[in-house]
């Protein structure tokens, strides 16, 4: 097993994210997918939308095997309730 590099902080990692998301992948996905899962990789802005986490981020990683991913839950300020 790879044991993935972090290339930016965690403060940069969660900007990029937000900002690629805000600006690119919000207008494409928010439209019938409220409550799923966007999986977004920070340097290349590609993405995947699953009802998940873990199928989000493996789709992602299947195309782009060093993926830096930040995931957004469609419609809700986090990801994860507890």
């Amino acid at each position: 097993m790879t044991v993935q590099q972090f290339h930016y902080s965690k403060e940069e990692f969660a900007r990029r994210g937000n900002e690629i998301y805000q600006s690119q992948v919000r207008p494409q996905v928010e439209q019938g997918n409220h409550g799923k899962i966007v999986a977004i990789d920070i340097e290349t802005g590609a993405f995947e939308l699953a009802k998940d986490t873990i199928t989000a981020s493996d789709q992602l990683l299947e195309r782009y095997p060093d993926a830096q991913i930040w995931c957004i839950r469609i419609g809700q300020k986090g990801v994860h309730r507890y």
